[in-house]
């Protein structure tokens, strides 16, 4: 896999305490359930959800409206 150490949580939100832009750039995919997501706004394995955005939905502030999913979470870094 590689040698970086995945965060237990990731948002891909700016204005969250989970943002991290540096490992956003080398590109985090997301196993749900033994499913590839690619529409995740957050993740947090230890509780095992994910946030993933209904449509092209946003709220009064822009940002997209996102739903939680519960099961099995595995995070990776892209090639």
């Amino acid at each position: 896999m590689s040698d970086i150490p995945l965060p237990d949580r990731l948002s891909t939100n700016p204005k969250s305490p989970h943002y991290d832009e540096a490992l956003l750039q080398k590109g985090v995919g997301i196993k749900f359930d033994g499913e590839e997501k690619t529409n995740v706004e957050e993740y947090c394995i230890s509780e095992g959800w994910i946030r993933v955005a209904v449509g092209k939905t946003v709220d009064r502030k822009g940002n997209p409206l996102t739903i939680k999913l519960k099961g099995k979470v595995e995070p990776y870094l892209q090639k």
